[in-house]
């Protein structure tokens, strides 16, 4: 097992560097927190955005942070899982506080798929190029180009990433059926879900690189083991009580911002509930891509689509029926239809070109250019993005053809010991 950079000892430099930052990000869970005892008081809808917003950030670093460590005590596939799990966490909480009131309030309905949409887009048409981008243009990357290495730049993923495209292939086979019948039966929810079990029992015996960490994980990665599992378990509860307690009014106060600033309420759903919620997430997998650690980076975001395509997808109908709703089925409406339509079509075109486990320069400029075009408010058109988006993706399927049946064997084979 690979040791962290940071070595444990009794000294009050490295307890100041462990305690500090997590001191700082529960300093900033307060005002939340307080908001929330004073449950007679109706904040300002924008200062209850603010302040559980930030919340909720500040508690989604502290998983981060003991997400990392936590490798340390788990096997290398499963971890990458459990990692990606952990970090949008934050994600989950909203995403199915909304499905489970749109159960008794047909308001939320629209703001459960705003939601999910918005995080898979931006996990994908941003937080994948960005990382490429990131890993192209690094000192250590621009040494090599003016060393003469005439390679071309490319992220290379292990052979073992293969299972997780193919199982990304079946949940947006799935998840395409939703916005053809206009509703996200319970059934669907339940073969999400299993799907990511699966997912998760066979990356579970998958092997990968041992962790290095970096900054305050590496701090908590340098304790003893058995106190190292108990400061994981406080700040876990801690910061899982955090998120669960903002969920509830972040996302009422979410949709009351909306209307006092004038801005557009799913647009608010949509992309600033998953950017807040994404933060910690995308530090970690940009620091990593700046320090020459893309590909393991890249895992991480590509495991997190996943969560968030099966696992929080399937979830959603099964929080809607939990709260009354109706059939069996959570609709979607007209214009949750468009956006689930065009993050398939989104998912498609990412898995094909990942057909070669290979993320390249070229990639990762059409990606996001069509995720900037994606989240221009005007969705006069989002049923025409998607087919291009849909098409793009049938090119690049037809150039990886020979691909294609490995990839879809690849979550039934053994995984790499």
């Amino acid at each position: 097992m690979s040791k962290p950079h940071v070595q444990f000892n009794s000294g009050i430099g490295y307890w100041l560097r462990l305690v500090l930052p997590f001191l700082i990000a529960i300093a900033a869970c307060v005002p939340a927190m307080l908001m929330r005892v004073e449950s007679g008081t109706h904040p300002d809808p924008v200062s209850g955005l603010l302040a559980y917003g930030l919340a909720i950030v500040a508690a989604a670093f502290v998983l981060g942070w003991i997400g990392e460590a936590a490798e340390l005590d788990l096997s290398g596939g499963l971890a990458v899982g459990i990692l990606a799990l952990v970090a949008i966490l934050p994600e989950y909480v909203v995403s199915i506080y909304f499905s489970y009131a749109a159960g008794t309030d047909p308001n939320m309905v629209e703001s459960a798929t705003a939601n999910l949409t918005g995080a898979n887009r931006l996990v994908q048409g941003f937080g994948w190029p960005i990382v490429a981008l990131i890993a192209y243009f690094s000192i250590r990357a621009v040494k090599s180009r003016k060393a003469g290495n005439k390679k071309k730049f490319g992220i290379e993923l292990e052979s073992d990433s293969r299972a997780d495209i193919g199982f990304l292939i079946f949940g947006s086979i799935v998840i395409m059926l939703v916005p053809a019948v206009g509703s996200m039966h319970l059934l669907v929810g339940v073969l999400l879900v299993v799907i990511y079990c699966v997912y998760l029992w066979r990356i579970s015996g998958s092997s990968r690189d041992e962790p290095e960490l970096e900054g305050t994980a590496a701090y908590v990665g340098a304790l003893p083991k058995i106190p190292r599992i108990i400061f994981n378990l406080v700040m876990l509860a801690i910061s899982a009580s955090v998120i669960f307690l903002s969920a509830h009014p972040f996302g009422d106060s979410l949709m009351l911002a909306g209307d006092s600033l004038h801005i557009d309420k799913y647009i608010l759903v949509q992309w600033l509930a998953p950017i807040a919620s994404e933060a910690p997430e995308f530090t970690l997998a940009f620091l990593f891509a700046a320090r020459g650690k893309e590909a393991a980076a890249l895992a991480i975001l590509i495991s997190s689509k996943l969560n968030q395509w099966t696992l929080l997808a399937g979830s959603m109908p099964i929080a809607y029926v939990i709260g009354g709703g109706a059939n069996a089925a959570l609709p979607v409406g007209a214009r949750g239809a468009e956006e689930l339509w065009l993050t398939s079509a989104q998912t498609l075109l990412g898995v094909a070109i990942l057909l070669t486990l290979r993320w390249g320069f070229t990639s990762s400029i059409l990606m996001l250019g069509l995720f900037l075009v994606s989240v221009i408010p005007d969705t006069t058109w989002r049923n025409t993005l998607g087919a291009i988006h849909l098409l793009i993706a049938l090119w690049y399927f037809y150039v990886n053809r020979k691909l294609i049946i490995p990839t879809l064997k690849a979550p039934f084979s053994k995984p790499k010991a």
